[in-house]
């Protein structure tokens, strides 16, 4: 076993909102905190907050983070007697744990053997059988020829699944739904798997197709004691990977939670487990309403969805992880921990989800939660961050930006905290999913807890259907732009004024809006809002003219961002946000319905400037071409895949937009290519020789 000792300095090794996490538990234990960071992260966030950072190499992950002599060598220079891996990157190799023990450093996790026999999924689900622990039929052998794992998919019977035997957070991972499909999953697994983890080996297990994603929190000591936090439904995911958690589960019965937590703790213990860890199930009710539930693996880390269950306790589990590697035993027993309330976690990623949610770059221009305009509780939300306003966002590393935690005394009110939180948001200058979130956390099924982990596939398109504004939507936008034009005066000379002023009659300004997926050109995307009224006179509503449509008006300032709008008698309290662009201005409101952008100018400062579309096969985003997959001049069908690029983890295949040929290729495998850079030269059928 791992010899375990107090320390008061502690590396952090990694980065973003994990790292400052972490540092904030610290700080408050009187530990004094080190960061580590590559060149792309050398003005950082965690940087900033450290204590002391030390510099380990160049941007790529590979060169920096998962280089275990560099962070080795920042805790020798810093002093550091114990490192905190986070999660990802080094947290759950097992060569680097020895590392650290031959270093005389105390890892803040599990030993070694732990990670070894869960890392190695295969080998984890016998293990768990061992234990009494549930599993999925499939198979998990040592046999990894392509015909005895294809024969293995055919006698379990399709759909199946096939992941990386040493894999996790959804890489190397494909859902298979028939024997004809199955050779190319299996290649693009394998390639996958060999890049992540540099271990192209396969399982294979049933694919349960309406299964809920329910994971235990376990904790252990160095004294045999073995606890369970509750669980966590991480149903709601996209390319495997989870979006919104929650906390407890669902529809969850005490005698359920205690079945699941029990196994979990009976798995933990069969490997020797010590501290943070989540043993992560299938929940299956479609056999029953007390619901069958299947090992799925163990996250030897601490995840990144911890702070609900942080809620609900009451507990910080970075503190527990540090107090147990210091050789405490646990704070307190399985009677002693208690179950309160309800907490929902949504993820905020830089990505656009219209585009299938492929990571988007960029400056953060703005980030910020409005809580005083939003009237929120401070004890009752959280912003876990990795980043501040004017941070960059690059291509090297994971796009999560930030996790938003809410806290309610029921699921119902967790959720409107979680809508109105969301709304308060002000991001600018990067893509995020920011409105998808707000359309997950609103969506009927979402609300009525009807989940499975291919809730956005089913729910399609509903989460993705176009915004459909309101006339108070366009009055609400026509008041906001009313409100800056007032205040745009060149001089005090009348003839200057841009507000709709005229001699000896009232105000009148006309204002253009327009939907930003529509083109500001066209004039049948326009919706045009008259606005009447006296300036002058505060107490006299202003008059609007939509169409055949006639609402009167008011707009009070409240705090933060907050508005009030008053339509017809009707009041709205809204997030409103005026964000210059290039060519004109675009309004934001946003409040627990939704998020609505308007385009907006004076009529007569439109620019009717066309935009092409563009049909080019371009770099979606900054990344590295892994494989070309056809030779130039091959026919092909459209959608045939034409060549791999990987980006931010993930691989991405761009496939033939018809029936044609590649004329050549613009970059070969292992370079690296700009987003927006032309990748290749396609000639459509009938055009090739042109």
């Amino acid at each position: 076993m791992v010899e375990r000792h107090r320390f008061d300095t502690l590396l952090i090794a990694n980065r973003g909102e994990i790292a400052c996490r972490i540092m904030r538990t610290a700080r408050r234990m009187g530990l004094r905190s080190v960061a580590v960071y590559s060149d792309a992260d050398a003005h950082a966030k965690h940087v900033r907050e450290a204590d002391e950072a030390v510099r380990i190499g160049p941007a790529a992950a590979r060169d920096s983070y998962l280089d275990q002599h560099a962070v080795l060598e920042a805790a020798r220079r810093s002093g550091a007697q114990a490192i905190h891996p986070g999660y990802g990157f080094l947290a759950e190799n097992a060569d680097f744990v020895d590392a650290c023990a031959r270093a005389g450093v105390t890892f803040i996790g599990p030993p070694a053997s732990a990670i070894a026999a869960m890392g190695d999924k295969s080998a984890a689900k016998a293990r768990m059988a061992n234990a009494g622990v549930p599993l999925v039929p499939g198979y998990h052998g040592d046999d990894q020829d392509n015909q005895r794992l294809q024969a293995e998919a055919d006698r379990i019977g399709y759909p199946v699944l096939l992941k990386a035997s040493a894999g996790g957070g959804g890489k190397g991972m494909r859902v298979v739904a028939s024997a004809a499909e199955f050779q190319a999953a299996l290649d693009g697994c394998r390639r996958e798997s060999r890049a992540a983890f540099g271990d192209d080996r396969m399982l294979i297990e049933k694919y349960l197709t309406r299964p809920r994603h329910v994971e235990v929190q376990v904790f252990c000591d160095s004294h045999g004691n073995g606890v369970y936090l509750f669980e966590r439904d991480c149903s709601v995911q996209r390319r495997h990977q989870k979006v919104l958690e929650e906390a407890p589960a669902p529809g969850m019965t005490p005698e359920l939670r205690h079945a699941m937590g029990e196994a979990a703790v009976r798995a933990a213990k069969e490997i020797g487990y010590i501290g943070a860890g989540t043993v992560e199930f299938l929940l299956d009710f479609s056999q029953g309403q007390n619901g069958s539930f299947y090992f799925m693996e163990m996250n030897t880390r601490l995840q990144v969805e911890h702070p609900v269950t942080e809620m609900i306790t009451g507990q910080d589990l970075v503190e527990w992880q540090l107090r147990v590697a210091m050789g405490e035993p646990l704070p307190l027993a399985q009677h002693e921990l208690t179950l309160t309330g309800h907490s929902i976690e949504a993820r905020l990623y830089a990505e656009d989800p219209a585009n299938d949610f492929l990571p988007a770059t960029g400056t953060l221009e703005r980030f910020a939660l409005d809580r005083d305009g939003a009237g929120l509780d401070p004890s009752r939300v959280r912003l876990d961050s990795g980043v501040d306003s004017g941070d960059a966002v690059s291509m090297h590393y994971d796009p999560m930006l930030a996790k938003l935690i809410v806290y309610g005394n029921d699921r119902p009110q967790a959720l409107a905290t979680l809508t109105r939180s969301l709304a308060a948001l002000d991001i600018r200058g990067v893509t995020t999913n920011r409105d998808f979130l707000q359309r997950l956390v609103g969506h009927p099924a979402f609300q009525q807890a009807q989940l499975d982990t291919r809730f956005i596939e089913h729910h399609h398109d509903a989460l993705f259907a176009p915004h459909r504004y309101r006339s108070d939507d366009y009055a609400a936008a026509a008041l906001v732009a009313l409100d800056r034009l007032g205040n745009e005066r060149a001089s005090d000379s009348p003839w200057d004024r841009h507000d709709g002023f005229r001699l000896n009659a009232p105000y009148r300004i006309r204002i253009a809006l327009c939907d930003p997926a529509h083109s500001q050109d066209a004039d049948d995307a326009q919706t045009i809002v008259t606005v009447d009224g006296h300036r002058d006179n505060a107490h006299e509503p202003w008059t609007l003219r939509i169409g055949d449509e006639t609402l009167t008006g008011e707009r009070q300032r409240l705090s933060g961002d907050a508005i009030a709008v008053i339509l017809d008698g009707h009041r709205r309290r809204l997030q409103a946000r005026l964000i210059p662009c290039q060519a004109s201005h675009l309004i934001e409101l946003a409040d627990a319905n939704g998020i609505a952008r308007l385009y907006w100018r004076r009529l007569d400062a439109i620019d009717h400037g066309h935009r092409e579309a563009e049909s080019t096969l371009t770099a979606p985003m900054h990344g590295t071409v892994v494989a070309l997959l056809i030779d130039p001049g091959t026919p092909v069908e459209k959608g045939i895949p034409l060549m791999v690029m990987e980006a931010m983890k993930m691989e991405h295949t761009l496939t033939a937009p018809a029936d044609g040929q590649v004329i050549s290729y613009h970059f070969q495998a292992g370079d690296t290519v700009g987003q927006g850079d032309v990748l290749l030269e396609f000639a459509a059928a009938g055009q090739a020789g042109e």
